[in-house]
């Protein structure tokens, strides 16, 4: 039985396509970079395949600088280039009673709380966990395998919601069951349509 659900922030809960392909774009500029293209950029985000800093910014590695641009962006614009999906907050206050949930995102801590809280939606994790808290973000199983340590779950217990490859192969890397969502940067035939369509379902197994 589910009890525990962990819930993707990027492209899953919120749309932040705007503020991240600036942000981008944004450290592209400080570099003398040309602005990549919004779609490329999302695509890109959830590629695995791709090496993210020699893609984004021609480096083998993110320096401090690209860091300290990317947050710089993000905290001074976070509030008007992000918005949640519609009826994720209904979907997570109808849920609450039934589930643990906790939220598993690559995004930097900083970022992570100024949209939450912003968007009203801190306060329905009991656990969040961000890319800048483990060795290796998504889709390694790193920040799933902190959560189910600080839930102290069995892997059967608990399922991981999001919206792309980087999600279903961290769920994979550990363990635990998957649910793709559809609404996100990427398109896929085998996911989730609509929140009401993953309500459901949510609902159904506590039925």
């Amino acid at each position: 039985m589910i009890n525990y659900l962990i819930f993707d922030m990027d492209g899953t809960l919120i749309d932040s396509s705007a503020i991240i392909s600036n942000s981008i774009n944004y450290v592209r500029s400080k570099l003398g970079l040309p602005p990549m293209d919004k779609r490329i950029i999302l695509e890109a985000v959830n590629d695995t395949s791709i090496h993210r800093p020699k893609f984004f910014y021609g480096v083998e590695e993110y320096k401090k600088e690209h860091v300290e641009w990317f947050r710089e962006y993000y905290a001074k614009n976070h509030h008007k280039e992000t918005i949640l999906y519609t009826g994720v907050k209904e979907l997570l206050e109808e849920i609450r009673p039934y589930f643990h949930l906790s939220l598993a995102t690559n995004a930097y801590r900083e970022s992570a709380e100024l949209i939450l809280k912003n968007l009203g939606i801190y306060n329905y994790f009991e656990i969040i966990v961000c890319g800048d808290e483990v060795a290796h973000p998504k889709p390694a199983p790193d920040m799933i395998e902190k959560i189910i340590d600080f839930f102290g779950c069995k892997k059967d217990e608990i399922m991981l919601i999001g919206d792309g490859k980087t999600d279903e192969e961290a769920a994979q890397a550990a363990g635990i069951k998957f649910l793709k969502v559809n609404w996100g940067w990427s398109r896929y035939e085998d996911a989730i349509q609509s929140v009401e369509e993953l309500r459901k379902i949510l609902l159904s197994l506590k039925a």
